[in-house]
Protein backbone atom coordinates (compact mmCIF):
# COMPACT_ATOMS: atom_id res chain seq x y z
CA UNK A 1 0.00 0.00 0.00
CA UNK A 2 1.01 3.32 -0.81
CA UNK A 3 0.84 6.58 1.81
CA UNK A 4 1.14 10.13 -0.02
CA UNK A 5 3.19 11.29 2.56
CA UNK A 6 2.86 14.79 1.27
CA UNK A 7 -1.03 14.45 1.40
CA UNK A 8 -1.13 13.18 5.23
CA UNK A 9 -1.89 15.08 7.81
CA UNK A 10 1.18 15.49 10.06
CA UNK A 11 0.12 13.30 13.14
CA UNK A 12 -0.54 10.12 10.37
CA UNK A 13 2.81 10.90 9.15
CA UNK A 14 4.17 10.31 12.55
CA UNK A 15 2.55 7.04 13.42
CA UNK A 16 3.67 5.88 9.61
CA UNK A 17 6.99 6.82 10.61
CA UNK A 18 7.81 5.67 14.19
CA UNK A 19 5.86 2.52 13.47
CA UNK A 20 8.52 1.48 10.96
CA UNK A 21 11.45 2.95 12.00
CA UNK A 22 12.69 1.07 14.80
CA UNK A 23 14.15 0.11 17.24
CA UNK A 24 15.49 3.58 17.74
CA UNK A 25 17.55 4.76 20.37
CA UNK A 26 16.95 6.92 23.32
CA UNK A 27 19.02 10.24 23.68
CA UNK A 28 18.15 11.21 27.34
CA UNK A 29 19.10 14.47 26.94
CA UNK A 30 20.10 17.27 29.94
CA UNK A 31 20.19 20.87 29.32
CA UNK A 32 20.89 23.99 31.04
CA UNK A 33 19.06 26.83 31.02
CA UNK A 34 20.04 30.56 30.79
CA UNK A 35 18.89 30.84 34.56
CA UNK A 36 20.77 27.66 35.30
CA UNK A 37 17.54 25.51 35.33
CA UNK A 38 18.18 21.67 34.73
CA UNK A 39 16.32 20.02 32.15
CA UNK A 40 15.97 16.44 31.33
CA UNK A 41 13.84 14.93 28.77
CA UNK A 42 14.12 11.33 26.11
CA UNK A 43 14.16 11.96 22.47
CA UNK A 44 13.82 8.99 20.23
CA UNK A 45 14.58 10.64 16.56
CA UNK A 46 18.29 10.17 17.69
CA UNK A 47 21.51 8.71 16.14
CA UNK A 48 25.14 9.10 15.42
CA UNK A 49 25.81 10.81 12.62
CA UNK A 50 30.06 10.66 12.10
CA UNK A 51 33.45 9.77 14.13
CA UNK A 52 35.79 12.80 12.27
CA UNK A 53 34.25 14.85 13.85
CA UNK A 54 32.33 12.67 16.40
CA UNK A 55 29.07 13.42 15.56
CA UNK A 56 25.19 12.94 16.71
CA UNK A 57 21.69 14.16 15.50
CA UNK A 58 18.64 14.83 17.42
CA UNK A 59 15.21 15.87 16.19
CA UNK A 60 13.40 18.01 18.32
CA UNK A 61 9.66 18.36 17.88
CA UNK A 62 7.65 21.16 19.12
CA UNK A 63 5.44 20.39 22.49
CA UNK A 64 1.91 21.93 23.00
CA UNK A 65 2.61 24.63 20.14
CA UNK A 66 5.61 25.67 21.21
CA UNK A 67 9.53 24.92 21.07
CA UNK A 68 10.17 22.69 23.77
CA UNK A 69 12.59 23.41 26.97
CA UNK A 70 15.30 21.41 25.57
CA UNK A 71 15.25 22.70 22.08
CA UNK A 72 15.05 26.13 23.43
CA UNK A 73 18.02 25.48 26.04
CA UNK A 74 20.60 24.19 23.30
CA UNK A 75 19.71 27.16 20.88
CA UNK A 76 20.17 29.66 23.24
CA UNK A 77 23.59 28.01 24.82
CA UNK A 78 24.64 25.58 22.35
CA UNK A 79 25.36 22.91 24.92
CA UNK A 80 23.54 19.32 25.37
CA UNK A 81 24.43 16.40 27.57
CA UNK A 82 23.29 13.13 26.01
CA UNK A 83 22.79 9.95 28.32
CA UNK A 84 21.68 6.79 26.79
CA UNK A 85 19.31 4.73 28.88
CA UNK A 86 19.93 1.31 29.94
CA UNK A 87 16.96 -1.13 31.43
CA UNK A 88 17.37 -0.01 35.07
CA UNK A 89 16.88 3.68 34.33
CA UNK A 90 14.27 2.68 32.08
CA UNK A 91 11.51 4.13 34.82
CA UNK A 92 12.93 7.25 35.38
CA UNK A 93 13.17 8.34 32.40
CA UNK A 94 9.67 7.99 31.61
CA UNK A 95 9.31 9.90 34.42
CA UNK A 96 11.16 12.85 32.76
CA UNK A 97 8.83 12.49 29.98
CA UNK A 98 6.70 14.54 31.59
CA UNK A 99 5.10 17.72 30.80
CA UNK A 100 6.52 19.90 33.85
CA UNK A 101 6.37 23.70 33.22
CA UNK A 102 10.27 25.05 32.62
CA UNK A 103 11.63 25.54 35.56
CA UNK A 104 10.87 22.59 37.33
CA UNK A 105 14.13 20.22 37.20
CA UNK A 106 13.26 16.42 35.78
CA UNK A 107 16.18 15.17 37.46
CA UNK A 108 15.21 15.88 41.21
CA UNK A 109 11.38 14.83 39.86
CA UNK A 110 13.35 11.38 39.33
CA UNK A 111 15.14 11.28 42.07
CA UNK A 112 18.04 11.39 39.86
CA UNK A 113 22.00 12.37 40.13
CA UNK A 114 23.22 15.45 38.44
CA UNK A 115 26.79 15.02 38.02
CA UNK A 116 29.21 17.87 37.11
CA UNK A 117 30.50 17.48 33.27
CA UNK A 118 33.67 18.16 31.96
CA UNK A 119 33.71 20.61 28.91
CA UNK A 120 30.20 21.62 29.49
CA UNK A 121 27.49 23.39 31.68
CA UNK A 122 24.74 20.85 31.41
CA UNK A 123 25.53 17.69 34.01
CA UNK A 124 24.67 14.44 33.12
CA UNK A 125 23.05 11.45 34.78
CA UNK A 126 24.97 9.61 37.27
CA UNK A 127 23.09 6.90 36.74
CA UNK A 128 23.05 6.52 33.30
CA UNK A 129 25.57 3.80 31.74
CA UNK A 130 26.77 6.23 29.32
CA UNK A 131 27.34 10.66 28.64
CA UNK A 132 28.21 12.44 26.02
CA UNK A 133 29.13 15.68 26.37
CA UNK A 134 27.97 17.69 23.14
CA UNK A 135 28.29 21.10 21.79
CA UNK A 136 26.00 22.41 18.61
CA UNK A 137 27.65 22.18 15.48
CA UNK A 138 24.79 23.13 13.07
CA UNK A 139 20.88 23.37 13.64
CA UNK A 140 18.33 23.02 11.13
CA UNK A 141 14.47 24.21 11.32
CA UNK A 142 12.32 21.65 9.81
CA UNK A 143 8.64 22.93 10.45
CA UNK A 144 7.20 24.62 12.71
CA UNK A 145 9.39 24.70 15.58
CA UNK A 146 10.52 21.23 14.75
CA UNK A 147 14.74 21.26 14.85
CA UNK A 148 17.52 19.30 13.97
CA UNK A 149 20.27 19.69 16.21
CA UNK A 150 24.10 18.49 15.09
CA UNK A 151 26.27 18.30 18.14
CA UNK A 152 29.77 17.13 18.04
CA UNK A 153 30.79 15.23 21.01
CA UNK A 154 33.43 16.40 22.84
CA UNK A 155 34.19 13.88 25.93
CA UNK A 156 32.43 10.55 26.51
CA UNK A 157 32.14 9.22 29.78
CA UNK A 158 31.42 5.30 29.89
CA UNK A 159 30.48 3.23 33.10
CA UNK A 160 33.93 2.12 34.40
CA UNK A 161 31.88 -2.20 34.57
CA UNK A 162 31.48 -2.05 30.96
CA UNK A 163 34.97 -0.68 29.69
CA UNK A 164 36.83 -4.04 28.89
CA UNK A 165 40.26 -2.70 27.41
CA UNK A 166 40.87 0.66 27.66
CA UNK A 167 43.81 1.07 25.91
CA UNK A 168 41.55 -0.76 22.58
CA UNK A 169 38.76 0.99 23.71
CA UNK A 170 36.58 -1.82 23.77
CA UNK A 171 33.39 -1.66 25.48
CA UNK A 172 31.21 -4.07 26.92
CA UNK A 173 28.29 -3.32 24.58
CA UNK A 174 25.51 -5.42 25.23
CA UNK A 175 26.66 -5.28 29.23
CA UNK A 176 25.30 -1.72 29.15
CA UNK A 177 21.60 -3.67 28.58
CA UNK A 178 20.68 0.21 26.52
CA UNK A 179 16.85 0.13 25.61
CA UNK A 180 14.90 1.53 22.61
CA UNK A 181 12.35 2.82 21.26
CA UNK A 182 9.68 0.76 19.56
CA UNK A 183 6.27 1.66 17.84
CA UNK A 184 3.17 3.31 19.73
CA UNK A 185 3.09 5.54 22.45
CA UNK A 186 4.81 3.65 25.45
CA UNK A 187 6.99 0.96 23.15
CA UNK A 188 9.89 -0.22 24.37
CA UNK A 189 12.65 -2.69 23.41
CA UNK A 190 15.39 -4.63 25.19
CA UNK A 191 18.66 -5.24 23.42
CA UNK A 192 19.26 -8.94 24.44
CA UNK A 193 18.09 -10.65 21.75
CA UNK A 194 21.23 -10.58 19.46
CA UNK A 195 22.21 -12.12 16.77
CA UNK A 196 25.84 -11.92 14.44
CA UNK A 197 26.60 -11.53 10.65
CA UNK A 198 30.16 -10.75 9.35
CA UNK A 199 30.50 -8.28 6.82
CA UNK A 200 31.36 -9.97 3.34
CA UNK A 201 34.83 -9.41 1.74
CA UNK A 202 35.41 -9.03 -2.40
CA UNK A 203 38.78 -10.34 -1.91
CA UNK A 204 37.49 -13.55 -0.05
CA UNK A 205 34.45 -13.85 -2.78
CA UNK A 206 36.78 -13.51 -5.46
CA UNK A 207 39.17 -15.86 -3.82
CA UNK A 208 36.34 -18.39 -3.81
CA UNK A 209 35.70 -18.89 -7.53
CA UNK A 210 36.67 -21.35 -9.66
CA UNK A 211 39.96 -20.93 -11.82
CA UNK A 212 39.02 -21.78 -15.39
CA UNK A 213 41.33 -24.24 -16.75
CA UNK A 214 43.79 -22.14 -19.98
CA UNK A 215 42.62 -23.84 -23.13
Amino acid sequence: MLFDMEALPAQERYKILTATIVPRPIAWITTLSRAGIVNAAPFSFFNMMGNDPPTVAIGIMPQNGRLKDTAANILETGEFVVNLVAEANAEAMNETCIDAPPEVDELALAGLTPLPSRAVQPPRIGEAPVALECQVLTSLVTGPLQTIVIGRVLNAHIDDRFVIDPERHYIDTPGLKLIARLHASGGYLRSTDLFQMDRPSWAKRQAKRPVTPEA
